[in-house]
């Protein structure tokens, strides 16, 4: 018998036993960030398309503003939880 199969096989069974329990506020913010890092994705493909094939310039500009609305978003996000840190810390304990 092959010890590290064994060990494998144990160890897989473990691991969805071992895993965290998301919340959703926390399975809310890992999805917003998966939509983030699809929409960056996808318009670093069409730019890449853009630039080796002559792909639509219309798909690119497209593509590019909603590149441009994600990282605003992100860039909101980022300042009001920054804001609401420093509001913490103002509190008088």
């Amino acid at each position: 018998m092959d010890i590290s199969a064994l060990v494998a096989q144990n160890y897989a069974a473990s691991k969805t036993a071992t895993a965290p329990e998301v919340d959703g506020a926390a399975s809310t913010f890992g999805a917003a960030a998966n939509s983030f890092m699809a929409t960056l994705q996808t318009s670093e493909n069409t730019a890449m398309q853009a630039m080796t094939s002559g792909a639509d310039p219309h798909a690119l500009v497209a593509a590019l503003a909603q590149t441009e609305l994600a990282v605003q978003t992100a860039v909101t996000v980022r300042d009001r939880v920054v804001e609401a840190y420093q509001e913490i810390l103002r509190m008088p304990v």
